[in-house]
């Protein structure tokens, strides 16, 4: 047996040895793909196990996340610190090898997979940063930014809606340094895909402008590595490299078979993979040979070290770039970005201005595009919409050195997209579409709450103000479905001067997605001291007070605080004791300390009336089962938003009448 196999049947050994002792698991996917692992990783794949955040490393990408067992095999063999002891907990409790890869709990791994098809995305996402990091930073003779994106992919990545729509946009883009390897095994958990997934493949990425290598035998380490190198010589298109492989290969009884695909093979099937594969080892013990045949720690950091040299002599050629490249993938924000937009935001609170929230956020990209170079925008076929185009803004198709990328109509793959951009470093991606249709993108929004990426995404169109488009376009439960999503930051501002606010957080939370919820109608700018533009930041202030203890609280959000003032007026002006308080990030205020929330909300006023054009139900944790909420309990209609806001009870006197009745 030669020695390559051998290699490979470690990855073997290692996943089935795993899945059986968890008696959970996917041993088949691995076992098929031992083979092009072993060659990408140990001939090509450019990676220091001793560095896992080196900059120009190759980013290789699981999409089919099922397989977890073979990247943590990988991991472990090549020299990354994934002892034998993490294997061995697989699946279990506080492990570092849970059941789908999950970026940020193990080394090396560059992104959490698993819903099938966003992590070919993610792949999509790292091959525009590096290519747009590269026009942006690469000087003649001084090629700092270098480097590939590989992904692996199974039957149901490609079966899955969001690979037509990354793939698509990738052959549009030609991004040449993206190379995909499909996993073509024709099974999945149902068993053989013929009877659901019989498209041609490779005329399909060819009509997406992709390379395509077509059906080499993805168990010869020959093919592959000639698979690999022609992939490599295709400098203008993506690659996909269609592998014929096995499910379970080498499993006497259930190679080929879906039995292979979700579960442990049983105990007597292991001792006879083992036989069949000239495996005559223990579970999980590898020779010493095997290791040290494995390790890429020594070639790893030998690459670390020549890139190392030539980044030196970059930053001897260009200090200013390299100073800003180092800025730029560290995450780091530069200096007194934050003293220029303090003075926009006091600009704007001195000239008061009726304009839609969509438009603030525009008006606020003009200053912050400027200052943050490493902002990189787009939008899903709505850019005049949704107002993210700002006066920088230059398309990577016109300028692969630019900042905007045309998404077309593609909501999930931009959203999955924007969180590889955001995983690759050196960009701080922000997206934008209707917030109705953060629905189309809900798994990868979610995704990037729970990988914590540094994503913001700007949805416009808020509520039953869109209007005319009716029901179908009218966002009404996706604003508190965001604000339930663990790790997510949601504001949804009242004017120019919140949206701004709203900007600034959003850029400098370093720990998860922000989203900003923005409206199509015009909002008035209300009145604020000095002190209360500052707690905007806050999530949640006093916007007006009273003398005293109030007798009444009035809640409210975005487009909806304009008429909770003017309801704040009328009780007031009949003698009672009034505080309106906005609360554009309750997110935000939550995390608050007591004292400043109990300012803000305190316990013992009983009377509360909440005011926001989305499901009323979020809204009782802040009026407490006392209280009343001026919200929607249905979906939207067809109309103008001016005859809507009064058909769904959003008026003054709606609010006064609801006050009243608690008083």
């Amino acid at each position: 047996m030669s020695s390559r196999k051998m290699l490979a049947n470690a990855i073997r050994a290692l996943s089935m040895d795993a899945v059986q002792k968890a008696n959970s698991g996917h041993p088949g996917a691995p076992m098929g793909m031992a083979d092009i692992a072993e060659v990408l990783w140990n001939d090509f794949l450019r990676h220091n196990p001793a560095n896992p955040h080196w900059y120009n490393r190759d980013r290789f990408i699981l999409s089919n996340g099922h397989a977890s067992m073979l990247l943590y095999s990988l991991l472990h063999l090549s020299g990354y610190d994934l002892p034998m002891e993490e294997l061995k907990n697989f699946r279990q409790l506080h492990s570092r090898t849970p059941g789908h890869p999950e970026h940020g709990l193990t080394p090396g791994v560059e992104t959490t997979t698993g819903p099938l098809g966003q992590g070919l995305a993610n792949a999509v996402g790292m091959a525009i940063a590096e290519r747009t990091l590269a026009a942006q930073f690469n000087r003649d003779g001084h090629e700092i930014v270098d480097h590939h994106t590989y992904v692996f992919m199974g039957d149901g990545c490609l079966m899955e809606g969001i690979s037509h729509e990354a793939c698509s946009l990738a052959g549009t883009l030609g991004l040449g340094k993206l190379i995909g390897f499909y996993d073509h095994n024709k099974i999945s958990i149902d068993g053989d895909t013929d009877g659901w997934f019989t498209d041609d493949t490779a005329r399909r990425f060819e009509a997406y402008h992709w390379h395509v290598v077509r059906d080499i035998d993805g168990h010869d380490p020959l093919a592959i590595k000639k698979a690999i190198f022609e992939a490599h010589s295709v400098k203008d298109k993506p690659s996909l490299i269609i592998c014929r492989t096995v499910i379970g290969f080498g499993s006497p009884n259930k190679a080929g078979k879906e039995e292979a695909h979700g579960a442990a093979l049983g105990a007597e099937e292991v001792a006879l993979t083992r036989k069949n594969i000239g495996w005559d080892y223990p579970p999980f013990e590898i020779p010493k040979e095997i290791y040290h045949a494995w390790d890429a720690r020594e070639k790893g950091e030998q690459a670390e070290r020549q890139w190392n040299a030539r980044f030196t002599a970059y930053q001897q050629s260009h200090p200013a770039l390299a100073a800003e490249f180092t800025r730029r993938m560290t995450g780091a924000l530069p200096e007194g970005w934050q003293a220029t937009l303090q003075n926009y935001i006091s600009g704007l609170q001195a000239s008061p201005a009726k304009i839609a929230t969509r438009k603030a956020s525009q008006n606020a990209l003009n200053t912050l595009g400027p200052l943050l170079p490493e902002l990189l925008g787009g939008s899903a076929d709505l850019a005049p919409s949704n107002l993210t185009l700002w006066s920088g803004s230059r398309t990577l198709m016109e300028d692969h050195a630019g900042n905007y990328i045309h998404y077309g109509v593609r909501e999930f793959a931009m959203t999955a997209i924007g969180n590889g951009i955001a995983l690759h470093g050196g960009f701080v991606p922000y997206t934008a579409t209707f917030l109705m249709f953060v629905e189309y993108a809900r798994n990868a929004a979610r995704m990037a709450s729970l990988m914590k990426a540094h994503h913001i995404m700007v949805y416009t169109h808020d509520s039953i103000g869109l209007g005319e488009d009716g029901p179908t376009h009218q966002a009404v439960e996706q604003l508190a479905s965001l604000r339930l999503t663990p790790g997510f930051s949601t504001w949804r501002p009242c004017d120019q001067v919140e949206t701004a606010v709203a900007w600034q957080a959003a850029v400098e939370r370093r720990d998860g997605p922000t989203a900003l919820i923005l409206s199509r109608q015009n909002l008035a700018q209300p009145e604020r001291s000095p002190q209360q533009v500052a707690d905007i930041a806050r999530g949640g202030y006093i916007l007006k007070a009273c003398d005293g203890k109030p007798d009444l609280l009035l809640i409210a959000s975005g487009s909806e605080v304009e008429i909770t003032l003017q309801a704040a007026e009328q009780l007031s002006a009949a003698g009672r004791r009034v505080q309106v308080v906005s609360l554009p990030s309750t997110d935000v205020f939550d995390a608050q300390e007591e004292s400043y929330r109990q300012t803000v909300l305190p316990d013992d006023v009983d009377a509360r009336v909440a005011v926001e054009a989305g499901i009323a139900d979020y809204w009782y944790k802040y009026v407490g089962r006392k209280g009343a909420v001026v919200g929607m309990t249905r979906f939207g209609e067809s109309a103008p938003a001016d005859k809507l806001f009064p058909f769904f009870g959003f008026t003054v006197e709606n609010i006064v009448k609801k006050a009243e009745a608690l008083l």
